[in-house]
């Protein structure tokens, strides 16, 4: 992009110089563009604002007025409180700020306030600020009456008034330059519902109404999601459309008699899903696909349809799984499946001995083995393929990025993808941190399948949950113990895996066989602890979050986790999924301390077993936080406009018209497509380069 004159550094605005423009840096603001997007965090106006006259003992008020006499009072405790009489046209209050005598040098008779927070009774009414900002310094002109106020972040170096300031005397000519970064035209904006890029920020920061600094911000949340849709519309151009599909011929011969032999219905989320393989599959362009689906939602059995689907049509296809026990449960389960139809599938991990191992590269190579499942060792440099039509990855979210495109970027072979998550996520979400694969979900459970029970206890309950679990072992079956820290801390009071480890062996378990799992045990370690308790040698595994993902014993019908307010809902869900599996009623028991006011979300938790529901509570409590963490290199880190809940049908919007433009014209060379190609390269240069596209 070419420069604009909201590149100019930000000392060079009226009102800022060399040495402010230091302070300045300290909130991320270097440039005009910065100044321009540092929009308010919060409005008051005359519904929010209070007049001191309506003021009465144990209300929450926000009141605005002018300091009439100000000063340090001292109390017999030795604490010094700095007070300060506030007036506006209807009386005046008294407001304190105890402990803080240092703000009878910033403040000045006559400075315009604005302060929020509780009425209390002490020679009066009292007002004790949770918050408080100078609007206008004595002297200046202050709020006009019946004006939305807006209150910027600011800090210590840059006050509120200094802030407002700068804005007063610079605004016009931001929202002026703004119109340089204009990449809609007006006739595109109003199809969409949004306003100009310099409406929406004049709206953000002198809005009339409150509804219109709402209108602005979606507009900047639209210009967030559409650049973040058009580098992923890029990344699946370059992995479907750019290179050659490989169309599959669809013959029925392994797929018909598959479907006969398996002693289950598929359920109709399953059908859908597989039509849109189907779908992708026969069709000219690249698959490049996510099913995401919650525990038992049978994934795994989709999988297993396309990989037939390409091994009809005289190709290969591999699942890669992120550990070797994940491997093996997905080897034994589908060649279990396909056994009735004459085909085997090869095993490829670390642990596979030499003959073995060159056993399967051969047939990789020549073409003997159609089927395979693995782990990285699928992407070695010696393993080769004679036509390999279709890669399968699990848990994806446990591969690196370039390990996730090793074998799909396999330049002989052009595969079609499929990618598989049991980590339920809200569509919106999906839709951010996968926008440049297709999405398919499996939002139905198989008939027959009793959902855990989910029960809520308190810590002095202890004692008759591990009875319950007692009682459990006693039948034959097996359970978990999770806690969420693997050594005692000093800094945290919680119950740590290690030692709870001995004292249930020692004490409340000593005639069971126990087991210690956590991430700080080896690689090997960790292999051996959790193939003992899927044979039964181990009855009763305390562990860590390590358990999470990746191993399935049936036969296990207790979770108990403790300190469960320290998880997020969507980490209990996937604790909750270790059980379940089998055929036996299962339970997962919450233990949790009440006194952190966390009891409210782990009872939404415990009345609800659909995943996607789970996390959806969990984004809506949580907040969007950090969404892309380092596993997904080439994302946005921040989205500071866009709330996913609420602008879920924005980005749907965003997506479709970011694909649009690529598909239309992939290189944005176009002359309509310039300002987008300049405002992309300024957003994500860097991941750009990474996938090699743009």
């Amino acid at each position: 992009m070419s420069f604009s004159h909201l590149d100019r550094p930000v000392q060079f605005l009226k009102g800022v110089g060399p040495k402010r423009a230091e302070s300045f840096v300290g909130l991320g603001i270097a440039t005009a563009r910065d100044l321009l997007y540092h929009v308010p965090r919060r409005y008051d106006d005359a519904s929010t604002i209070h007049p001191v006259a309506s003021l009465e003992v144990g209300m929450d008020a926000t009141v605005v007025g002018r300091v009439r006499s100000k000063g340090v009072i001292p109390t017999r405790s030795g604490l010094r409180v700095f007070q300060a009489v506030l007036q506006d046209e209807t009386g005046m209050i008294t407001v304190a700020w105890p402990g803080q005598p240092w703000l009878d040098r910033k403040l000045r008779q006559g400075d315009e306030l604005l302060v929020t927070g509780p009425v209390k009774f002490f020679h009066g009414r009292q007002l004790q600020p949770r918050e408080s900002t100078v609007l206008a310094r004595a002297g200046a002109e202050g709020r006009e009456r019946g004006r939305i106020f807006a209150t910027y972040p600011a800090s210590e170096e840059v006050p509120q008034w200094v802030l407002r300031g700068v804005f007063e005397r610079n605004l016009e000519a931001l929202l002026s330059w703004a119109d340089e970064d204009e990449y809609l035209d007006a006739e595109a904006a109003s199809a969409r519902g949004l306003l100009s890029l310099s409406e929406a920020l004049r709206c953000l920061h002198r809005p009339e109404r409150l509804e219109d600094a709402e209108r602005g911000r979606q507009r900047l949340a639209w210009d967030e999601l559409f650049f973040l849709q058009i580098l992923q519309a890029l990344v699946r151009h370059r992995a479907t459309l750019a290179s050659p599909g490989r169309r599959h011929l669809r013959t029925n011969a392994l797929i018909r008699p598959l479907h006969d032999a398996l002693p289950f219905e598929l359920t109709e989320a399953q059908t859908r899903v597989l039509r849109e393989i189907y779908a992708d599959m026969t069709a000219d362009r690249r698959m490049n696909r996510l099913v995401q689906g919650d525990v038992g939602s049978g994934k795994t059995v989709v999988a297993l349809f396309a990989m037939l689907l390409a091994v009809e049509g005289d190709r290969q296809a591999v699942l890669m799984a992120p550990t070797e026990l994940l491997a093996e449960q997905h080897a034994r389960r589908i060649g279990e499946m396909i056994r009735p139809l004459g085909l085997d599938v090869a095993l490829l991990t670390g642990s596979v001995g030499t003959a073995e191992r060159r056993r399967i590269l051969d047939g990789l190579r020549t073409g003997g083995i159609p089927l395979a499942v693995g782990t990285h060792a699928l992407i070695q440099d010696t393993v080769a393929f004679q036509d390999l039509g279709l890669v399968v990855v699990d848990e994806q979210h446990r591969f690196g990025v370039r390990q996730r495109m090793a074998l799909a970027d396999s330049p002989e072979h052009h595969p079609d993808v499929l990618i598989m998550s049991a980590t339920p996520i809200p569509r919106s979400l999906a839709l951010t941190l996968y926008g440049d694969l297709d999405l398919s979900l499996l939002d139905e459970l198989p008939p027959g399948r009793s959902p855990v029970k989910t029960y809520l206890r308190l810590p002095d309950k202890r004692e008759s949950v591990h009875r319950f679990v007692e009682t459990e072992l006693e039948r034959g079956r097996q359970a978990y113990i999770v806690y969420p820290l693997v050594s005692e801390s000093e800094k945290v009071d919680l119950l740590a895996a290690t030692e709870e480890f001995e004292r249930l062996r020692n004490e409340v378990f000593p005639h069971r066989r126990i087991g210690l799992l956590h991430g700080q045990l080896s690689g090997e370690e960790k292999e051996r602890v959790m193939r003992s308790f899927l044979a039964g040698d181990i009855e009763l595994l305390v562990a860590t979050t390590v358990i999470e993902v990746g191993i399935d014993v049936p036969n296990a019908t207790v979770m108990v986790i403790e300190h469960a307010e320290r998880f997020g809902l969507s980490q209990l869900h996937q604790l909750r999924g270790r059980v379940g599996r089998g055929a036996g009623q299962s339970h997962c028991i919450l233990v949790a301390d009440p006194a952190d006011g966390s009891f409210q979300r782990l009872k939404l938790f415990r009345d609800t077993s659909d995943g996607f529901e789970v996390a959806r509570l969990d984004l809506e409590i949580r907040g969007q936080g950090d969404l892309f963490g380092a596993q997904q290199h080439g994302r946005d880190p921040t989205l500071r406009f866009a709330d996913l809940l609420r602008d879920e049908a924005l980005l749907v919007r965003a997506q479709a018209d970011a694909r649009r433009v690529v598909e239309s014209d992939p290189g944005l060379a176009a002359p309509q497509h310039t300002r987008i190609r300049g405002h992309l390269l300024s957003r994500y240069r860097d991941r750009l380069e990474m996938f090699g596209v743009g």
